[in-house]
């Protein structure tokens, strides 16, 4: 189970402690903050890179496929209206093409991770629409 502590520091800032690692939340000087760390929904698009990242990477491996470089992005639409949510997100996964990877095992890493191992994904799938794209750069 996760071990998660979160401490006021001030102004808009705070600090979390995930499994003993620190990580500074904060808002930009518009409401209130000093623009001293990430704000915190876009931290749950970075758990969703990180952790389908992380299945992908392990996949591709088991695989033997040559992977040398990675990367993703994650882009999401936004409600209008308070409480401001995320209505989509998308995941663009991005893979050196010159690695000579086969891209059926790359869209077979991907779909794994979105739709049977990635927990964050699972849990935003149950609200939000989430998807999945490969670019070779």
């Amino acid at each position: 189970m996760p071990d998660i502590s979160c401490s006021w520091l001030g102004d808009m800032a705070f600090s979390a402690t995930v499994n003993g690692h620190e990580l500074r939340i904060d808002a930009d000087s518009e409401f209130g903050g000093k623009d001293s760390g990430p704000r915190p929904k876009p931290l749950v698009m970075a758990a969703l890179a990180g952790c389908s990242g992380m299945d992908v990477v392990s996949i591709l491996k088991k695989m033997r496929e040559p992977i040398t470089w990675f990367n993703m992005r994650v882009e999401a639409d936004q409600s209008d209206e308070h409480p401001k949510t995320y209505t989509a997100m998308r995941i663009i996964y991005e893979f050196k093409a010159a690695d000579g990877l086969k891209d059926e095992n790359v869209r077979k890493a991907v779909d794994l991770s979105l739709e049977r191992y990635c927990g964050v994904a699972a849990l935003l799938k149950k609200a939000i629409p989430l998807s999945g794209e490969i670019a070779y750069l």
